[in-house]
């Protein structure tokens, strides 16, 4: 099963990518409201993958994003950004994003993310991990 959360106080991004994932054998989602509830959560349990929006109610993605890295280093994230390539490259280079999504992400951005995700998963923890 792969667990992931959405970090996200933006209701339309939350429930896009709920959307698009609800229906994804293997894959479990759930949410937080907040950077810092994220970071909370991130504590407690453990996931797969972290999404988390350009702007949360309590910072922004890129902030959340160097939160978690100190918090989990090894944690798979993806931030939703209007930033150009090189804006981004350049604003997140060493938090170790797994990939930048568009503000308003679409089934073929999610799954992309997904193959990433999945590849990274065969090679670390074997074939345990499946979503289709």
């Amino acid at each position: 099963m792969i667990r992931i959360l959405i970090v996200s106080s933006e209701n339309n991004f939350a429930a896009s990518l709920f959307s698009i994932l609800k229906d994804r054998n293997g894959v479990e989602v759930l949410r937080s409201e907040s950077g810092n509830k994220g970071l909370s959560m991130i504590r407690d349990r453990d996931f797969h993958l972290v999404i988390a929006d350009e702007n949360l109610n309590d910072m922004t993605g890129l902030e959340f994003a160097k939160k978690l890295v100190s918090a989990n280093p090894l944690i798979n994230q993806a931030i939703a950004s209007s930033l150009s390539h090189d804006e981004f490259h350049e604003a997140s280079e060493g938090l170790g994003i797994l990939m930048a999504l568009p503000p308003e992400p679409g089934e073929v951005h999610v799954n992309r993310l997904l193959e990433y995700l999945q590849n990274i998963l065969r090679q670390t923890i074997g074939d345990r991990t499946t979503a289709r």
